[in-house]
């Protein structure tokens, strides 16, 4: 592997345009990867080819070299069919969480190396510190635009070969980093949407894949109870107003997130 050469999960947002750019002011060889991993070619809400085409010009206008590949089987197999199955049992899923660590600080990661990387590096906001149990993951300094938690699962050996750019910086400064770099995305909306799937009517294509289950629902004793045919379908979003979910993760040290699971919901 090159020791000085890094490789750059390009996503055409702003935050990898921006995590790239910062690698090459210090002086990295760079080079970014562009993963499409979701196929559907009826599919109006995949916004694969525009990202695809923002990639391209991020990249071009910082002179690197960029990578494509897909890993639509991986992630089918190993995120969206454990995205199904726990719809199925009534539990929630965390899809983001699972994608970090087997597609993008797994297959992708490993990509990375064969492509003679020696790091790989992403726009994400967090903070990677090394200590004497080796990596450990802290939260951004931006609150707001922590991902942290959504980094939890990924193994320290991952992270040890991982650099995070953003960490230290506020969405605005880099924002501003990349319109005063010329960069194309400087303006480009935040993606909100579930791990490389993207934003969608959800109750619509979640019933695509499982039939709904019509029940009753429970909530506290004052209000009774109701029929739910669509509990399957707003059950995440529903949680928190019903008092049903509590939290995801506990600071450990300062900063520092090591996960807790929140309590079933049926």
């Amino acid at each position: 592997m090159s020791a000085g050469r890094v490789i750059v999960g390009l996503s055409g947002g702003v935050d990898s345009a921006v995590a790239a750019l910062l690698l090459r002011q210090a002086g990295r060889e760079v080079q970014g990867l562009f993963m499409s991993n979701w196929e559907e070619d009826d599919d109006a809400y995949c916004t694969s080819a525009r990202d695809f085409q923002d990639a391209r010009a991020v990249a071009a206008e910082l002179g690197i070299a960029l990578h494509r590949a897909s890993f639509a089987g991986e992630y089918r197999e190993r995120v969206f069919g454990h995205f199904l199955r726990e719809h199925r049992a009534g539990r929630t899923p965390n899809p983001d969480v699972l994608c970090n660590r087997e597609i993008k600080f797994g297959v992708a990661l490993q990509w990375a190396r064969r492509l003679g990387a020696s790091q790989f590096a992403t726009g994400h906001y967090a903070r990677l510190q090394p200590g004497p149990e080796g990596t450990g993951l802290y939260k951004a300094r931006d609150g707001a635009k922590d991902q942290s938690y959504f980094l939890h699962a990924v193994a320290g050996e991952e992270l040890a070969r991982t650099l995070m750019p953003l960490g230290e910086l506020q969405k605005s400064a880099v924002r501003e980093r990349a319109r005063r770099a010329g960069l194309p995305v400087f303006d480009k909306p935040d993606s909100t949407g579930i791990c490389f799937i993207g934003e969608r009517p959800f109750r619509a294509f979640l019933a695509r894949f499982l039939a709904p289950t019509p029940g009753p629902s429970k909530r506290p004793p004052a209000s009774g109870s109701a029929p739910m045919r669509d509990f399957l379908f707003i059950r995440s979003a529903s949680a928190a107003a019903w008092g049903l979910a509590d939290g995801t993760a506990t600071p450990s040290g300062p900063g520092m997130w090591r996960p807790r699971m929140a309590p079933a919901i049926h």
